[in-house]
């Protein structure tokens, strides 16, 4: 069990968690961040987030995460919408928020659940509304793939579930 699906689905798989993703929208664009041996053809950018821990507020949950993914700190301006992530062998209730950066410099972090020889996280960093678009669909979170703005990503309310 040492390949990085293998891993993968025994840090992940096969159970429901919950999740917050911070949506951070600046002049460069949507932060993302690339994940690998994850979705449709082992490739998915998606909002920086992860999995809230046991005692830990989304809020502070949500900061941990942006530290460790990206090395920014953020405060969370206002909660958008619930999304239910299942791709199996992967299932989640993700809540995303509206974040917005208070200090650190952008820098490709780590998942910690991971060990160090099998990181997924490959590239953090800004993207235009024309560069998500050129990307691949089925690389993108269900959630960006439809978007039509980021105004659109914004105004989104209530409950969503991937297709």
């Amino acid at each position: 069990m040492d390949s990085l699906e293998s891993k993968i689905k025994s840090n992940y798989g096969e159970k429901l968690r919950v999740r917050v993703c911070g949506i951070c929208i600046t002049e460069e664009g949507l932060l993302m961040v690339h994940h690998t041996a994850l979705g449709k053809g082992g490739s998915l950018w998606a909002p920086p987030g992860g999995g809230m821990e046991y005692g830990e507020s989304a809020h502070e949950a949500l900061k941990r995460e942006f530290i460790e993914e990206t090395h920014l700190e953020i405060e969370v301006e206002r909660f958008l919408f619930v999304h239910e992530y299942l791709d199996p062998p992967l299932h989640g209730i993700e809540l995303f928020f509206e974040v917005r950066i208070t200090g650190g410099k952008l820098k490709k972090g780590t998942d910690p659940e991971m060990e160090a020889n099998a990181q997924i996280i490959t590239q953090v960093e800004f993207r235009s509304f024309e560069e998500i678009q050129q990307l691949p669909k089925a690389h993108l979170h269900y959630v960006i793939q439809n978007m039509s703005s980021f105004e659109s990503l914004l105004s989104r309310t209530g409950y969503m579930k991937n297709k």
